[in-house]
């Protein structure tokens, strides 16, 4: 349940309203891959062996990244935000990833997005590093709204889409987990207490963008996000982030990877 001020509405209300709507039925043929950092992409775009679109359908001046092409029956596009045109880091966080997938459902009409990253996790609720989650439900942390109704707005829960028969199926011994959203890599005590009130086990800087964008525009979604830094541990989350992102981004590709098998030759209904 996500904190709320004096005299808000009922949680459940919000879920029925905002859980990402799917047409079940129709087959999958074109999925769109959301990842923030060019360190997680690569390995993906190696892997599938796409290629980068020198013609991209993104405006001018942007520096989003599309890669593309054919693995087995899909249509696979990675999207990256790119690096930051002034001081030349990753684009990351939730106006970018808001923008990119827009974007990208715009101009790709794709049948289903995946959000691909690394996250934090809690140990509290049985996260580890390079551990690899399936996320059930997103949420923000940092779009405090102390005023009835607007609280729910601000806290944005959706349902990710369904994917049972993925979890049931899976061989890399994927989790579930619920995913907090904010744009800062660290956790004020107001944010800790809202990602508690979300009962996340895991945090990021993208997630609950993406999933507003997909709902909005009615595109399913789902979330595989792996753990680099545990945030209610002992170490700085940046130093244990860095210290980690080469051997999680790894375990990411292989998690995503099988994703990609499993939904090839799909319906929406059998993930």
């Amino acid at each position: 349940m996500a904190p709320r001020g004096d005299g808000s509405s009922s949680p459940s209300s919000i879920d029925d309203a905002v859980a990402v709507a799917s047409p079940t039925e129709k087959s999958i043929s074109t999925v769109v891959i959301i990842i923030a950092m060019q360190t997680e992409a690569l390995p993906l775009v190696n892997k599938f062996n796409l290629t980068q679109d020198h013609h991209s359908p993104f405006p001018k001046g942007v520096p989003w990244i599309r890669y593309h092409g054919t693995y087995k029956d899909l249509n696979v596009n990675i999207i990256w935000p790119g690096k930051d045109s002034t001081l030349g880091v990753d684009s990351v966080g939730t106006v970018s990833s808001s923008l990119v997938t827009y974007a990208a459902i715009q101009e790709l009409q794709p049948d289903l997005i995946i959000n691909a990253g690394t996250a934090g996790g809690f140990k509290a609720k049985g996260a580890s590093i390079g551990d690899v989650f399936i996320v059930s439900e997103v949420a923000f942390h940092d779009r405090r709204i102390p005023i009835p109704v607007f609280d729910l707005y601000g806290v944005g829960l959706r349902q990710t889409h369904p994917t049972p028969n993925l979890l049931n199926d899976s061989k890399f011994k994927l989790k579930v987990g619920k995913l907090s959203t904010g744009d800062s890599l660290d956790m004020c005590s107001q944010d800790e207490s809202s990602i508690a009130a979300n009962d996340a086990t895991l945090k990021d800087m993208e997630g609950a963008a993406v999933a507003y964008v997909a709902h909005l525009l009615k595109v399913p979604a789902i979330f595989v996000k792996a753990v680099t830094d545990i945030v209610d541990g002992e170490k700085p989350t940046a130093e244990e982030f860095l210290q980690n992102l080469a051997a999680v981004t790894a375990a990411l590709e292989l998690a995503v990877t099988e994703v990609v098998d499993f939904v090839n030759g799909k319906h929406l209904s059998d993930l």
